[in-house]
């Protein structure tokens, strides 16, 4: 698998970086860097992305392009994204880079896709960035991002058909808080560590959105 690439290598601004030439390049030079059950997941949450972005009315090139470039940094191990968060001169939570690592894989990507390709939109960056972790104040695209990469076809465990339905019956803001209390008590149940900030992010959306704590819980069993 060959996933690193010269990344550091700036390239010239892309005429058309929301255009099919810069998507199929991209889309190409991914499948080199992952693997193949990862490049699998990544066209499903490009499939997810649009669907979404459609259903809420965001930009659907932006979308795609964020789905396609999520994952790009997802093939280094624990070590290596750290030297890779540390090459681009990341200020990076002390914690996180001692105790959940993976989760560099967002920033690092945002951080050398948009140094190596200057046209990439600011806001697709940002959404790349947020995507593992989710913030206080997601944009909508931020939130379609983070959604598809929860809900896209190949996932199908759990609850996910449930949150699927919410698709354009409920806001979009409503949609991401409940696939992120979803998310956040499928890794207490695993007995897994949740990101400092996960707390207070929940929180920030709760208070503003009652209907979601319903669709986040458990059913009764």
């Amino acid at each position: 698998m060959g996933k690193k690439g010269a990344d550091d290598a700036r390239v010239g601004e892309a005429s058309d970086v929301l255009g099919k030439e810069f998507f199929e390049a991209r889309k190409a030079e991914l499948e080199q860097r992952v693997s193949k059950k990862r490049f699998t997941h990544v066209m499903g949450v490009v499939d997810e992305a649009e669907t979404l972005a459609q259903a809420y009315g965001i930009d659907v090139r932006e979308a795609r392009l964020a789905g396609l470039l999520h994952d790009w940094d997802k093939a280094y191990d624990d070590e290596e994204i750290r030297e890779r968060a540390r090459e681009l001169g990341l200020q990076v939570d002390p914690w996180i880079f001692a105790h959940q690592p993976r989760l560099l894989h967002g920033p690092t990507a945002a951080a050398a896709l948009g140094r190596k390709f200057p046209g990439i939109p600011e806001s697709v960056l940002q959404a790349i960035d947020r995507h593992t972790t989710g913030e206080v104040d997601m944009t909508p695209l931020d939130m379609v991002l983070y959604c598809a990469d929860a809900l896209e076809p190949n996932r199908r465990f759990g609850r996910i058909d449930e949150l699927r339905a919410m698709i354009g019956s409920s806001t979009l803001e409503e949609l991401y808080v409940a696939v992120l209390g979803y998310w956040t008590i499928l890794i207490i149940e695993q007995g897994k560590t949740l990101h400092p900030r996960t707390v207070e992010i929940w929180n920030a959306y709760a208070v503003k959105n009652e209907k979601p704590y319903l669709h986040a819980k458990r059913k009764e069993s």
